[in-house]
């Protein structure tokens, strides 16, 4: 064990969890206020559910023992409650177990709380947290062992217990989960849409975002967050998270520059969402490749990023399905991006020491990037259409429309984020004072 990964370890997975609430600002900001607290609760909840679930048996269907050795899923109950991994022999790498289980923890958690945006307004609670049980068990999980879990060896170099197909089999490159974490979302984003189908109104009568500093508060945590994200999943304190560090702050800033200039050409004006949004396209691109890219690669890929993810969010108004708060156009879209890009830009001066089309390494590269993607993609999108499904047929997903244009934050929580003026003054004045105000107001009338 060595105390100084261990240390940067355990704070990559309190950044990454920061991610989580840093999302449910940045989509609270962006509905409209009687919709804010329905926004914040989904993140929440996803916290919830899917902390208990991980420690019950996600961790072991990630990093169990793969089943069968085909690479498909661990075994769900070896470490069941993670109790047999407590001790002191225990080890991950040069950290403790415990600690590498709480920071990919906080990557299913992120996961989840991601796809609510795409269903913001009219999706009832009690089902959402269903559904994110279910597809973070069959799902994420699975998924999750498929990208990260790596074979273990011996010294001699001989595979002692296989681990997830994409990873080690097809070897594509995903250092912090462009794949399973955001086309996976974004795909499952997608599909969930189709089941719920669209708002009341939408698209005449959706209005603006309630709050634009409430989204730039959330995507400066988001971008705060990520160097967890993607410097701690080097899971050492060391080059490679160094790497990771610079080029998720470089391709972050081109993918804001590029949104902005995207927006300034299109419409005629840079705009505070467009500028926060590019931020989060930035961050998503380039979580798949921050160790494989130099950081002039990291530039280029942020920069397409914000560049091809700010048209990519209106496709949703020429195809007709109502993706609330873009999910689809920025994460399942920045993901491929950055995912595919990995097979063009890779240097192998990088970490990851492979090389790209553009730096001599032919297209073997590019098309293992293209498999694990398109993989990812059917797996969730068809799996997420059969759980939204099943829980829309049972016990009812989407909101009443009554519900809906009531405020999903009343009819859901029975609560409400603002109480302007007075709020409810008046069914606190005593029955004296409310008769004297009615006598008083009587005299003037006459």
């Amino acid at each position: 064990m060595d105390s100084g990964d261990t240390a940067w370890v355990l704070m990559s997975a309190a950044l990454v969890m920061l991610m989580t609430p840093g999302l449910a600002f940045f989509y609270g900001g962006m509905v409209r206020s009687r919709g804010v607290l329905n926004m914040l609760m989904m993140s929440l909840g996803s916290m919830g559910v899917v902390g208990v679930l991980w420690v019950l048996y996600g961790y072991s269907a990630a990093f169990g023992s793969d089943l069968g050795g085909l690479g498909l899923l661990g075994s769900p109950l070896e470490f069941f409650g993670l109790g047999g991994l407590l001790g002191a022999d225990q080890l991950s790498g040069t950290v403790p177990t415990p600690a590498f289980a709480a920071f990919q923890a906080m990557f299913a958690i992120l996961t989840v709380a991601l796809i609510s945006g795409a269903i913001a307004d009219r999706a009832r609670f009690g089902p959402w947290l269903l559904f994110g049980g279910l597809w973070a068990t069959l799902v994420y999980f699975p998924v999750a062992h498929w990208v990260f879990a790596f074979d273990e060896t011996d010294a001699a170099g001989h595979v002692t217990a296989p681990g997830g197909w994409i990873a080690n089999r097809l070897a594509a490159i995903d250092f912090a989960g462009g794949t399973a974490v955001h086309i996976n979302a974004g795909a499952a984003a997608l599909a969930l849409v189709l089941v719920l189908g669209k708002r009341t109104g939408w698209p005449r009568d959706m209005g603006k975002p309630h709050s634009l500093p409430l989204v730039v508060l959330g995507a400066g945590l988001l971008w705060f967050g990520w160097f967890g994200f993607n410097a701690g999943s080097a899971l050492a304190a060391g080059s490679t998270a160094a790497v990771a560090f610079v080029n998720t702050l470089v391709a972050t800033s081109a993918a804001m520059l590029g949104w902005m200039l995207t927006e300034r050409l299109r419409d005629g004006h840079a705009t505070t969402l467009g500028a926060a949004s590019g931020v989060i396209a930035g961050l998503v691109a380039i979580t798949p490749a921050c160790s494989s890219v130099t950081p002039l690669g990291a530039i280029v890929i942020g920069g397409i990023a914000g560049i091809v993810c700010a048209p990519a969010v209106g496709l949703k108004y020429r195809l007709g399905y109502d993706d609330s708060l873009d999910v689809v156009g920025v994460h399942l879209v920045g993901g491929l991006v950055g995912t595919l890009l990995v097979g063009l830009f890779a240097s192998g001066a990088a970490p990851a020491g492979v090389n790209g089309l553009f730096y001599g390494g032919g297209l073997d590269q590019l098309w293992r990037q293209a498999v694990g993607a398109v993989a990812v993609f059917a797996y969730s999108f068809v799996l997420s259409l059969m759980i939204a499904w099943l829980v829309q047929k049972t016990i009812g997903f989407r909101s009443g429309v009554e519900n809906e244009l009531e405020g999903i934050d009343e009819t859901e929580h029975a609560e409400t984020a603002y109480h302007f003026g007075d709020g409810h003054a008046s069914s606190r004045r005593s029955p004296v004072h409310t008769a004297g105000l009615g006598r008083e107001l009587e005299g003037n009338n006459a």
